[in-house]
């Protein structure tokens, strides 16, 4: 089935193809209780395959197999592919069903599959923004949605302009019932905004195109700010600062190091050394910073140069569950909702919710569950800085408990027998308490030295 013919057909099934649900998690008596938090929920890496239908012949199940054969294909996709649409309508009707109020959701980018350049095109690209936007919309008519751009989503892929475009602006007209005119106008620019939230108005969202910083997007080679975005950051919180706002961060592309590799940024060194240094200058004003892009399940702690806690990261896990043929680990799917204090928006918790991919393709029936919530599953007071911290200096300890738990929730519970070596934790910890090159460096070095590695 053409790519553009089987996007029509995810379109049309809105509202028609409701997959099986599990339990509401409101009170049995239907009132939802009064909150004493504000919530939102997460979501991110989409990655819709509308090739994606069951046939005998494995190497044709999905283009994002890339020809490779699907390991055990079923109504709910395949570890080989990106998500078939009722895998994501899957999610969308289980936060729906779910009754838990929130204020607000964050969508933190890449819609589009992981299949070969010449198999999309800036118009299909488009459409499958268009197919998610719509979805969510339908689903969710009352509620603000902040998206953020990821790096799928632009053709060619990874390579988003400095200056206006076809998606930049198909964007902008997409995502205007949920943005002032400001902030329509820096999308349709740079491919980022910053909009307050309707229902929180000392709260304000600054959506990034961290996409410019990557390493593969040829376009912004050599420049030092591209888009003019860090100036442009700067200046919004400095003015949040002035008007006592608070501020949460969202993008697609995180900052730091990649907790999977040795020394690896996940944005090109000079870009992630600049915005460390924005962070840490707003630190007072950023109440929370959530990411995607690495469908694995992080948090990081970002520190000042004394080494003091000031800021606490996210990383969220995919909804798809792809991987590569030489991967061994993947994904299951996941999606979160984080509860926050209304009066000054500090983060206080969050649960992620997973579907045992296997499970839900055995059944017929996606069955999405909680799978932890982070301060009772880590015996934290918080999702404050100093919690987080503390939390991570607990990880390191050698056979931390709590460290087996992160590293198999880092793979939203795919395979509960994974083990992490000296080296794989030294990664681990360094990428969770160091962000800039300097804190990073000696952190491996520390842990080389403690544990002989």
């Amino acid at each position: 089935m053409a790519l553009l013919d089987a996007l029509l057909c995810c379109l049309l099934a809105v509202g028609h193809c409701r997959p099986a649900l599990g339990l509401p998690l409101a009170p049995a008596d239907g009132r939802s209780p009064a909150p004493a938090v504000g919530q939102f929920w997460h979501v991110t890496d989409l990655h819709l395959d509308a090739t994606y239908h069951i046939t005998d012949d494995r190497t044709k199940v999905c283009a994002s197999s890339k020809g490779q054969k699907a390991s055990n294909p079923g109504p709910f996709g395949d570890v080989m592919c990106d998500s078939p649409y009722h895998l994501i309508l899957s999610a969308f009707d289980f936060i729906k069903n779910s009754e838990q109020e929130s204020s607000f959701m964050i969508w933190t980018g890449d819609s589009p599959p992981h299949v070969p350049v010449h198999k999309l095109s800036t118009d299909t690209v488009i459409n499958v923004i268009a197919n998610m936007t719509t979805t969510v919309r339908s689903l969710f008519p009352n509620l603000q949605v902040f998206p953020a751009l990821g790096n799928h989503d632009y053709w060619p892929q990874d390579q988003l302009p400095t200056g206006t475009s076809k998606v930049y602006n198909a964007v902008a007209n997409l995502w205007k019932p949920w943005l002032d005119e400001e902030a329509i106008r820096t999308l349709r620019k740079g491919g980022f905004y910053s909009q307050k939230v309707s229902t929180n108005l000392n709260l304000r969202i600054i959506s990034l195109n961290t996409n410019l910083y990557y390493g593969p997007d040829i376009v912004t080679l050599n420049k030092t700010d591209p888009a003019n975005q860090f100036e442009w950051l700067e200046n919004t919180l400095n003015i949040s600062q002035q008007n006592k706002e608070k501020v949460y961060i969202i993008a697609h592309v995180p900052v730091g190091y990649l907790p999977y590799s040795m020394s690896t940024t996940a944005m090109r060194e000079y870009y992630n050394e600049k915005l460390i240094g924005i962070f840490r200058k707003y630190s007072n004003v950023i109440a929370g910073q959530f990411y995607g892009h690495t469908h694995r399940d992080s948090i990081m702690v970002l520190s000042d140069k004394k080494g003091n806690p000031i800021n606490s990261l996210f990383v969220a896990p995919a909804v798809t569950p792809v991987k590569s043929v030489v991967e061994k680990q993947t994904n299951n799917p996941g999606i979160r909702l984080f509860q926050y204090d209304p009066r000054d928006y500090k983060l206080l918790d969050m649960l992620q919710y997973y579907l045992n991919l296997t499970d839900a393709n055995l059944k017929g029936e996606s069955n999405w569950k909680l799978e932890y919530i982070l301060t009772q599953t880590y015996d934290i007071e918080d999702l404050q800085p100093k919690s987080l911290y503390g939390l991570a200096k607990q990880f390191a300890i050698l056979d931390s408990k709590k460290f087996i738990k992160y590293y198999n929730y880092f793979f939203v519970s795919y395979d509960s027998s994974v083990i992490c070596n000296e080296k794989c934790k030294a990664f681990q910890i360094c990428a969770v308490m160091n962000l800039d090159h300097n804190s990073y460096v000696d952190c491996l070095k520390q842990y080389y030295v403690r544990h002989n590695i």
